[in-house]
């Protein structure tokens, strides 16, 4: 089309502009806000929580109030994405039962072959790029890992969101197994969006039509020719009419809505099937005790205490008290799951450490990387300033077993 000419009237599946084709419906473009927002703050939330020791983490971690406000946010975005996939799931069923759209999502032979061909358009063995379709083979390889990747990410999110349900039927190393599933799949998906999705649809060439819905006859001979030919020849899809549409809607939405709402009771059972007593930091009590001006006086004892028994525990001691504060306030990272390779399982090792150097040095708490990296704060299992002055001198003194 010359820039000098008016634009045409182009035909289109729905509701044909001057000069553009519709490519995506209002539901689609709604569909993809919600994606891109709940997708966002999923990884945002996530992120810093799979890589705790990191300083972006840190930092982003602070800007949400704490990991704790941080969970939250993830939980929600999380079920956001659940009824959004399951509203695309019905929206897909509409349009391939109902209005009968071809399904050119899915992979075909052309795909491949018009792969080799990129490959050699790049290689410089052809003069042009393929004849893409609607949709060419790296936009269908997005979607179906979109796809795949939430059903990945939301039966590993349901395992570690309701692990004591989880173990009921699947033995005890699930849980971690699910862990690295999800924590690993949500950096490959960010990875890819950042280098693959913004790359090709942002940087290259802005692709606008999945916010406005459409795209201009310049735009579609270059992006989609062997769609653009078939409008140009009258041969795109047309809907079918009113009463053949009507007639296959009264056989849609009973269906639709029976899995509705088997679907909505799922994402029900998903963040109400169990509540456990675990958190990602405990809460810490940080007010200071009463303590009277004048001491109550105490008459002196007439009977000498008697000494304990051997063999007994003395409470400044790993096993009188350290063990247990470390389990409460460390356990989720130090306990069976080794962060940074140190775990405050045994006191053994908590004074060999992990990869920044011994845990406990007993005599010496300055050199102590438990006490280093408490002192600087907003730790994920931050000890309370007394209790931290507690350990240290625990650890100054000697550091005692028992």
């Amino acid at each position: 089309m010359s820039k000098n000419k008016a634009p045409t009237q182009i035909p289109s599946t729905t509701n044909p502009l001057p000069g553009f084709v519709v490519r995506f419906s209002p539901v689609q473009r709604i569909e993809h806000i919600v994606l891109l927002i709940s997708f966002s703050l999923l990884g945002i939330t996530g992120l810093p929580q799979k890589f705790p020791e990191s300083p972006v983490s840190s930092g982003v971690l602070s800007i949400f109030g704490g990991v704790e406000t941080a969970r939250q946010i993830h939980h929600v975005s999380a079920i956001v994405l659940l009824i959004i996939s399951g509203v695309h799931f019905l929206d897909v069923l509409y349009r391939l039962y109902v209005l009968r759209v071809p399904w050119t999502m899915l992979p075909i032979i052309d795909d491949f072959t018009h792969l080799f061909q990129d490959i050699g358009y790049y290689l410089d063995i052809r003069d042009r790029k393929a004849f893409y379709a609607r949709y060419n083979y790296a936009e269908k390889a997005e979607y179906l890992a979109v796809v795949w990747g939430t059903v990945i990410m939301a039966i590993t999110g349901f395992m570690m969101w309701n692990p004591i349900s989880t173990t009921q039927w699947l033995p005890g190393e699930a849980i971690p197994a699910a862990k690295a599933a999800h924590g690993w799949e949500a950096v490959l998906a960010v990875v890819a969006i950042i280098i693959w999705h913004f790359y090709h649809v942002h940087l290259r060439h802005f692709n606008k039509s999945i916010f406005t819905g459409k795209l201009t006859s310049e735009e579609m001979k270059e992006e989609h020719p062997a769609e653009w030919s078939l409008i140009e020849h009258g041969k795109h899809f047309t809907p079918p009419d009113r009463v053949t549409i009507n007639g296959r809607q009264k056989i849609f939405f009973p269906v639709a809505a029976l899995i509705m709402a088997a679907f909505s009771f799922g994402v029900f059972r998903f963040v109400s099937v169990e509540k456990t007593a675990i958190t990602t930091v405990p809460l810490q009590e940080t007010s200071v005790a009463y303590v009277p001006q004048t001491p109550t006086p105490r008459p002196t004892p007439t009977i000498t205490p008697t000494p304990p028994p051997a063999g007994a525990v003395a409470e400044n001691t790993w096993k009188g008290f350290y063990e247990g504060l470390f389990r409460n306030r460390c356990g989720n990272c130090h306990g069976f799951t080794a962060v940074s390779g140190l775990t405050l399982k045994t006191y053994q090792s908590a004074v060999k450490g992990g990869k920044s150097g011994p845990g406990i040095v007993p005599g010496k708490a300055d050199s102590s990387e438990i006490v280093i990296i408490q002192s600087k704060g907003n730790h994920p299992g931050q000890l309370s300033k007394d209790e931290l002055q507690q350990v240290i001198d625990w650890i100054n003194s000697g550091a005692p077993e028992q």
